[in-house]
């Protein structure tokens, strides 16, 4: 069975969204799902160890989620799923901001701080849940306008961002750990009318045509 295509937004639109959510607690999880195509679950289950300041990379080795109501970290379900994924200049220096707020945080805390590692917490330093981050995006998307908008439309929007630009469906299926490239084309196999106008005008120039 064909799998449903994905929602996604338009790089402005995106953009305008994280604007929105400028000020609000957990943007720059926001930001990073946007800017890599992580799920929600690995992007607030990245540890700082995990994290390479130095080669610009974040390492998917946990997700956060919860089973039975209650919040769990355990690791990624599939191999592929574990995968190293670039950061551009931009978000390194962004998780760098974010670790010295952070630190901060951890001092006006004291001994109520849960020291857990991970990038992303609340104010004391425990998992974030991951329906704070659904509120997030929603107060965000409602102030830029924007409707039917959630975690997860990040990710498709980055997925189909990277292909319209003509970057390999292999390299796609790597950045989003999915198993297969067939995955990623069911989902996200509509391209727009002027990508795909753009493919036969650059092959007819190619071809010599006029």
């Amino acid at each position: 069975m064909r799998r449903q295509e994905a929602r996604h937004l338009d790089a402005s639109t995106v953009s305008a969204v994280l604007k929105a959510a400028e000020g609000l607690r957990y943007q720059q999880v926001l930001v990073l799902i946007a800017a890599t195509g992580l799920r929600r679950g690995e992007a607030l289950g990245l540890r700082w160890e995990h994290v390479n300041f130095k080669d610009g990379s974040v390492k998917v080795a946990n997700t956060v989620g919860r089973v039975c109501n209650e919040l769990v970290i355990t690791e990624p379900k599939s191999q592929r799923s574990r995968r190293t994924v670039p950061l551009s200049p931009a978000v390194v220096s962004l998780l760098k901001a974010h670790r010295a707020t952070q630190a901060v945080e951890r001092l006006q805390a004291g001994n109520h701080w849960t020291d857990t590692g991970l990038v992303f917490t609340t104010e004391f330093g425990g998992p974030v849940d991951p329906r704070n981050l659904l509120r997030t995006i929603e107060i965000a998307a409602n102030k830029a306008g924007v409707e039917n908008v959630g975690v997860h439309t990040l990710r498709h929007s980055a997925a189909v961002a990277w292909l319209e630009a003509g970057v390999h469906i292999k390299a796609v299926a790597d950045l989003l750990g999915h198993s297969s490239i067939s995955i990623t084309g069911d989902i996200y196999g509509h391209t727009s009318d002027a990508t795909t106008r753009a493919a036969i005008d650059g092959l007819s120039g190619a071809l010599g045509l006029r």
